[in-house]
Formats: C-alpha cells, sequence, structure tokens
C-alpha cells in the first residue's frame, strides 16, 4: 500500500479535525493493517486508522457494532473520573455517521483518538507492568459486567472453544496441503499427548461474562509518567466468554520474556515472580469472580497457551493464512515457543497455588 496517498484519500472518508498533515505504519500488531494519522488543527490532531483483516473478521459490522456498544458503555461507566477522555477508545465516525467507512475495494476502515502521553510495549519490562496491565484487564471486565442486553456478537465463534481448535489441528494435519507435516511432527504429537487440556474449563461451567480474549501487555497503554494502565485497546474480539481465558492470555503472553517467535527454547520460562504480579493486578480490580473461577486461575495459563500453540501449529500447516509472518516457518517456532511454555507453567503450578492462597 502507498500510504502516503491511499491513506490520506481513506482518512479523508471520517470525520477528523483539521487537514490531513501525514501517515505512517504503527504498532506490531499480527492481524490488521494500522497506521497513525496526522492532522494539522488543535491538541487531538492525531489518530490511529485501520483496515480489518477481511479473512480474521469475516462480518466487520459485528466487529464494529460490539465495539460501539463497548466503548459507549464504558465511557458512560467513566464519566467524570480524572482523564476520562484517554481511558476508553474513541471511535471516530465517518462522513456518513457510520463507526466505519467501507471502500471501493470492500475493504472496512475504522479510526480512533490517538491516546497521547501513553506508550505499549511488546513484553513485560518488570512485575509493575505486569501488575498495571493485570489490573487494567481486570477493571476492563469489571466495567463491562452490567453491560445491557441484548448479548454481544461472536465476531469469531468458538475463538476459545479448545475442542474445536483441535479439530482444525487435526483436519489441517490430514490436509497437508503445504507438505508441512513431517517438519512438524513432534509438535503434532504434543498437542495429541495433551489434548486432554482442551476441554478442563469448559467442563468446569464457569459464568459467561464480556470478556477482551486478547489480553497481552501490548493491548493495554500504559502511562508515560506512572506507568499505569491507562486504556484497553485493540477491542476487536471482545464478546461473550469466560475470564479465565482473558487471566489465562495473561499468563501465556506476559510471564515468558522471551520473543513469541524465539528460536532458542532455552530463553523460554514462565516467570513466577511475574505470575505473581499479574495475579494480584488483577484480583484488586476483579472482586466479582467467584470460588470456582478464583481456583481455576492457576490452570487458565496452561489451557491458553496450548490453544495458542495448537492456532500457530495448524496456521503453519495451512499456509500462514491467519497470523502474518516476516520469515518461513516463523508460526512453527511460535509454536514452539507456546508448548515449551507450557511445560514451564505445568511445572510451576504448585507454587502459583501457594500464591493464591495468600492473596
Amino acid at each position: 500500500m502507498n500510504f502516503n496517498h491511499e491513506v490520506r484519500a481513506i482518512a479523508g472518508q471520517f470525520q477528523l479535525g483539521g487537514d490531513f498533515v501525514r501517515a505512517e505504519p504503527f504498532g506490531s500488531g499480527h492481524i490488521n493493517d494500522t497506521f497513525r494519522v496526522t492532522t494539522g488543527h488543535g491538541l487531538r490532531n492525531r489518530y490511529i486508522l485501520q483496515r480489518l483483516n477481511p479473512v480474521v473478521f469475516p462480518n466487520p459490522a459485528a466487529v464494529m457494532e460490539n465495539i460501539r456498544r463497548v466503548t459507549a458503555h464504558l465511557d458512560r461507566k467513566i464519566a467524570g473520573a480524572p482523564d476520562a477522555a484517554r481511558r476508553v477508545l474513541r471511535v471516530i465516525p465517518a462522513l456518513d455517521g457510520n463507526p466505519f467507512y467501507r471502500d471501493a475495494a470492500g475493504h472496512w476502515w475504522r479510526v480512533y483518538y490517538f491516546v497521547e502521553r501513553t506508550r505499549a510495549v511488546d513484553v513485560v519490562e518488570s512485575p509493575a507492568q505486569a501488575f498495571a496491565a493485570a489490573q487494567a484487564f481486570g477493571q476492563f471486565q469489571k466495567l463491562l459486567a452490567d453491560l445491557p442486553a441484548p448479548r454481544l456478537h461472536d465476531t469469531i465463534p468458538d475463538f476459545h472453544h479448545t475442542p474445536s481448535r483441535f479439530a482444525a489441528l487435526e483436519k489441517a494435519v490430514a490436509a497437508d496441503a503445504f507438505n508441512r507435516a513431517q517438519p512438524a511432527a513432534a509438535e503434532i504429537e504434543f498437542a495429541r499427548r495433551n489434548q486432554a487440556l482442551c476441554r478442563v474449563l469448559l467442563d468446569a461451567r464457569l459464568p459467561e461474562r464480556v470478556t477482551h480474549n486478547d489480553t497481552k501487555i501490548n493491548n493495554v497503554l500504559l502511562d508515560d509518567a506512572t506507568g499505569e494502565g491507562v486504556c484497553v485497546i485493540d477491542l476487536d474480539t471482545v464478546m461473550p466468554g469466560c475470564t479465565l481465558y482473558d487471566f489465562g492470555d495473561m499468563v501465556r503472553s506476559m510471564t515468558n520474556r522471551a520473543a513469541e517467535n524465539e528460536p532458542d527454547l532455552t530463553k523460554v520460562e514462565m516467570q513466577l515472580s511475574a505470575y505473581e504480579a499479574l495475579l494480584r493486578g488483577y484480583l484488586s480490580a476483579a472482586d466479582f469472580l467467584t470460588p470456582a473461577e478464583k481456583n481455576l486461575l492457576p490452570v487458565a495459563g496452561q489451557l491458553i497457551t496450548f490453544e495458542l500453540g495448537l492456532r500457530f501449529l495448524t496456521d503453519f500447516l495451512a499456509g500462514d493464512t491467519y497470523f502474518k509472518t516476516g520469515r518461513a516457518a516463523e508460526n512453527l517456532d511460535r509454536c514452539r515457543v507456546q508448548f515449551k511454555l507450557l511445560e514451564s507453567i505445568r511445572r510451576q503450578e504448585p507454587a502459583m497455588r501457594r500464591l493464591g492462597a495468600t492473596i
């Protein structure tokens, strides 16, 4: 994409303040195309412009309806709070008043205000950051606990239905459309040995709530000065779900200092100090959890780590159609990291349970 030309034209379809000045690619997300747009007017003159990935989100209207409802509800709940303007994503309408614009090629676009004086990090740098992010996600769930009916759309059906993820893997193995099953043989066997993990949360019959479903550290904007978790972002997968999927994804993504695509597996290890910070931060806000939910917190990270490993492995076998990749076999490396992390979390479950008993 020539963003100097095309992004300017797309930005002109939204109710931005002032004339277009410049745009540049922004962020490190795997899914959507993201740009930061600057205009020449006012204090709030920077915006985030995104093109939704149609492969991942085949029903963009449902995605945007969920986001519109969730952000409006959060805006009402925090009205009057200090610095409220930075604490929820704010959707900028298109010229026709819709929360999106659809271009001539059928691509769906949306714009948010850029949240100033914040930063996002891809890897947790300290227990304090883990605490801040977990507290922000817990608060996010708490504020949405009373979202009025109707139920949000399931924008990605069976997103955290791990048995379906396992079935998709087996289908990809059987098809082997890209002749990749042989180099992934050890990972396929590992997945099969751990299949029983797929149902550990489903069989617990936990309450359905509004959840984020992608609770990585880079989906919380941290205040430049204080390090506080200011704003939860990337709301495409906000939908009905189980709180433990969100907590489990925090454990998966924030307790391991190695990169998600790290080829050196000796660097992959769950840091117990980071887990403790997550647990304390999350429980400081998520005071609505039932005893059953609290009891399964140490298991949640194992399930979600396994699930994402299945997804990376399936995408590798299917030709890398879901997650963006920058090199050959990157999705296989991502899978290996998740499976190694699962082993580390499992070894430390007794220590995790002891921590839970003290908080």
